[in-house]
């Protein structure tokens, strides 16, 4: 996949040989996103063209709604970047989404980002989808443009799984409710998030369950909600099975900051500075306040083998 990331790399774009484009932010690359990716390779193979994805950084609703945004992203752009390339996209095409951008009407962005800049024979667009100033850009809109530009279009109805429409708002709401084996559904793989291990106030180790405490880096990431999870973790091109919890915003750090902690299996090594990776396989339990040390223990065991148990692990 060939990445092409700013205003800088787009103008030295030559139009792409027999492109068939897509539009749109593919926040955490979800089921519906990779219909239309399937869509769009399988029109380019049969053609001898290329597929190209037109998206934005940051997200439209954080300049668009700077204050008042409330956003927060199943996938950071180095996660979406990966899943693209996984997907055996050609093209992707990373613009700055500014306010004088959000000003292009729906015809200045056809004409100058998909016809001019790309060279556009195919559009696909996702159901429903509205792009330009206002969002006043349509399916209908592109017909119309379309014998003037010299492209076709074609759009993809809604997806379903288990007869549950695939978005990402939809996503959100499961993750913020701790529901992973929902967001699994619709992702089509397990929510994960990366941070790095830092120093905690060593409770866990205390109680014979050290933990890694980790900073997610990218302050827009979402987090699941507070809870216990059975997790994988990816350390060292090692893959290890833990259990993780999460607490409520502002629990461990004044900032209202997250930091998970993971208890890793079979893992003593001390790992401060360095990244591990977090899949989210299913929540156990609510976070909740115990009176006493000896109950937290013993819930902390009872947590540790349900976690193994749903991870496939020898209890």
């Amino acid at each position: 996949m060939e990445l092409h990331q700013g205003f800088s790399a787009f103008v030295k774009l030559r139009p792409i040989p027999g492109a068939v484009v897509t539009i749109g932010t593919f926040d955490g690359v979800h089921l519906g996103h990779r219909k239309i990716l399937q869509c769009i390779r399988s029109h380019a193979q049969q053609r001898g063209g290329q597929s190209v994805l037109v998206t934005f950084e940051p997200h439209p609703r954080m300049v668009l709604f700077p204050d008042d945004h409330g956003l927060k992203l199943l996938s950071t752009p180095e996660e979406k970047q990966a899943r693209l390339k996984a997907e055996g996209l050609d093209h992707l095409v990373v613009l700055p989404f500014t306010h004088a951008f959000s000003r292009m009407t729906g015809m200045e962005f056809v004409r100058e980002v998909l016809v001019n800049g790309l060279g556009a024979k195919l559009l696909v667009i996702g159901y429903d989808h509205h792009f330009g100033r206002n969002r006043e850009g349509s399916f209908e809109q592109l017909q119309a443009y379309a014998p003037s530009y010299g492209f076709q279009v074609e759009e993809i109805p809604a997806q379903d799984v288990d007869a549950v429409a695939v978005s990402s708002s939809k996503i959100r709401v499961a993750l913020d409710a701790g529901d992973v084996d929902n967001a699994r559904k619709l992702l089509g793989y397990y929510y994960g998030f990366s941070g790095t291990v830092v120093h905690g106030k060593a409770l866990g180790r205390t109680l014979g369950f050290p933990t890694a405490n980790l900073q997610v880096g990218n302050p827009h990431k979402l987090i699941p909600a507070a809870g216990v999870y059975a997790v994988k973790a990816f350390l060292r091109k090692m893959e290890l099975n833990g259990v993780m919890h999460i607490g409520t915003p502002g629990e461990t750090q004044a900032s209202g900051e997250i930091r998970p902690e993971v208890h890793l299996f079979d893992f003593s090594d001390m790992c401060y500075g360095e990244t591990i990776r977090i899949e989210c396989i299913t929540r156990l339990r609510e976070d909740r306040h115990f009176t006493s040390e000896s109950a937290l223990v013993m819930q902390m065991q009872i947590d540790a083998e349900q976690a193994k148990v749903c991870l496939g692990m020898e209890v």
